[in-house]
C-alpha cells in the first residue's frame, strides 16, 4: 500500500512484508492471552493493492492477532478527519493501531486520542535521532516512527556540467543560476509546492528554518514567527515569483505536479521529497540519468528540511495493547523497515540502512537523504496543528502572489497564530 501524501506531508508508504521474520516470542499458530487479541489497523486508500495480500502473511502466522486493514480515503485531510471522528468515539472505536502522519502526534496526543508508549519495547536507539522526536509530546512517546522523509534539492546535473558549476549550496546561489542559467536551457528555474495545502506549510516552514528562524515554540503555546529571520524566508520564495525566476505556474504545484514539471524536463531545480528522483530516474523520465540531489541551499549554507513520513500509535481504546506493540515492533524491525526503501523506494527509519553499500549502488541519494534527516526539524508543534497549517498557508500563498508583502504576512501571521495559541 503506497500512501502518496496529498497534503505535502511527504511521501508514507505502508509496506508490510511476511518473509524472514517472526517476532521475538511470537511463534506460528501461538494463541492470544491477556493483552493480545485481534487487531485493526487503520492507513490511507490502498493504491498498489498488496497491502491486503501481505497482511495475510502475518495473520496466517499470527491467527490469535490477526490484522484487519481499514482503508481510508487517499487524501490526508480526509483520512485524518475519518480518524478523529472515530477516536472521538471512545470505546465504540473501530481502529487499535493507526498509521498517522509525523504532525498528528501533538494534535491526537493531547486530544487524549492516543497513548503514551513504553520505550523499552520499541528499537528506538536504532533509528535516525531526529525522527524520534516527531512522535513524542510533552516530554512522553506517543508512537513510534515508521517512515521518515526529508526535503532534498533536485538538479539537472548535466545543465550544471556544461557550465562548470557545483549544485547551489546558498539561497543566493540558487537564485542565480535560476536566474541565469535556466534561461539558456529554455528551463524555468525553480520550484516546489506552493498550492495553498500542506506542502506550502512545509515549504514556508523550510524557508524560514533555513533562515535561522522559527514558527511557534513551547509545544505551540508560543508565537515565535515575528522576526527578521522569517521576513527574509518568505521573502525569498515571494521574491522568486515576482522576478520569475520561480515560474508563476508553481503556485497550483502539488508534490505531484512538481515532480512532473522535473521529470519532463521543465525545470533546472526541484524541491520535493526523494520519491521524486525515484521517478525522475525512471524508464520513460525525459532527465533521467541526468539528475542529482543535494540537501536544500539556506541562507547562508545548507539549509534546513521539514521532516515527514509517519508514525504508528495505538488507541487509547485499543482493546489488545500487547498486540498493537508487537505489531510495532514487527513493522520496524529491520526486514521490514530494508524492505520499505526496496520496495517502496522510501526513508526507513533504521540508520544502518543509510551505510548499506548495495543499497547506496541501488538508491545513490541515501546519504544526502541521511544528511538531510539528521539536519532536519519538525514542523510547527501544536495541539491545534491544522489551524496553524491553514493559516501558514493562506499567509504565504498571500506573500507569493504579491497580495502583500513579506513583512506585512509575517505580522500577520503572528497575530493569527497568537489567536489560535489562546485557544
Amino acid at each position: 500500500m503506497r500512501w502518496i501524501h496529498a497534503a505535502g506531508r511527504g511521501l508514507l508508504v505502508l509496506v508490510v512484508v511476511m518473509t524472514g521474520y517472526v517476532a521475538a516470542g511470537a511463534q506460528a499458530g501461538e494463541p492470544a492471552d491477556g493483552g493480545r487479541g485481534p487487531l485493526t489497523l487503520a492507513t490511507a486508500g490502498d493504491l498498489t493493492g498488496y497491502l491486503g495480500p501481505l497482511l495475510e502473511g502475518w495473520n496466517r502466522t499470527h491467527p490469535g492477532e490477526k490484522v484487519t486493514l481499514v482503508e481510508l480515503p487517499d487524501s490526508a485531510d480526509e483520512t485524518q478527519a475519518q480518524m478523529a471522528t472515530d477516536l472521538r468515539d471512545g470505546d465504540r472505536s473501530r481502529f487499535d493501531v493507526l498509521n498517522i502522519d509525523v504532525n498528528w502526534t501533538s494534535e491526537f496526543a493531547a486530544a487524549g486520542w492516543i497513548r503514551p508508549l513504553p520505550r523499552d519495547r520499541f528499537p528506538l536507539k536504532t533509528f535516525l535521532p531526529p525522527v524520534v522526536d516527531t512522535a513524542t509530546y510533552d516530554g512522553q512517546l506517543y508512537a513510534v516512527p515508521y517512515v521518515t522523509n526529508a526535503g532534498l534539492l533536485l538538479y539537472r546535473k548535466d545543465v550544471l556540467a556544461k557550465e562548470g558549476v557545483a549544485p547551489p549550496r546558498t539561497w543566493a546561489e540558487l537564485e542565480r543560476y535560476a536566474k541565469t542559467i535556466a534561461p539558456k536551457y529554455g528551463l524555468d528555474g525553480y520550484a516546489g509546492q506552493f498550492l495553498p495545502y500542506e506542502g506550502l506549510t512545509v515549504n514556508a516552514a523550510e524557508a524560514v528554518y533555513s533562515a535561522g528562524g522559527s514558527i511557534l515554540g513551547d509545544e505551540g503555546e508560543r508565537v515565535t514567527v515575528d522576526s527578521a529571520a522569517a521576513r527574509e524566508g518568505i521573502g525569498f520564495l515571494a521574491r522568486g515569483v515576482q522576478e520569475g525566476w520561480i515560474p508563476k505556474e508553481a503556485l497550483a504545484y502539488k508534490e505531484e505536479e512538481s515532480k512532473q514539471a522535473f521529470q519532463e524536463g521543465r525545470l533546472l531545480f526541484l524541491r520535493n521529497w526523494p520519491y521524486a528522483y525515484v521517478g525522475a530516474s525512471a524508464p520513460g523520465s525525459r532527465v533521467a540519468g541526468k539528475i542529482g540531489a543535494v540537501p536544500l541551499p539556506g541562507r547562508d549554507g545548507p539549509g534546513t528540511s521539514v521532516l515527514g513520513g509517519s508514525n504508528l500509535a495505538v488507541s487509547s481504546h485499543a482493546r489488545h495493547p500487547d498486540s498493537t506493540a508487537r505489531l510495532i515492533a514487527y513493522l520496524t524491525s529491520e526486514g521490514v523497515q530494508r524492505q520499505v526503501l526496496t520496495r517502496g523506494a522510501l526513508p526507513p527509519v533504521r540508520a544502518d540502512l543509510y551505510t548499506d553499500p548495495r543499497l547506496i549502488r541501488r538508491f545513490p541519494y541515501l546519504p544526502t537523504l541521511r544528511e538531510s534527516v539528521l539536519a532536519a526539524a519538525p514542523r510547527p508543534k501544536s495541539p491545534r496543528y491544522d489551524q496553524v497549517s491553514l493559516v501558514v498557508q493562506a499567509v504565504v500563498h498571500d506573500a507569493m502572489a504579491g497580495h502583500e508583502t513579506p513583512t506585512a504576512a509575517v505580522r500577520r501571521l503572528a497575530r493569527e497564530l497568537a489567536v489560535i495559541s489562546r485557544g
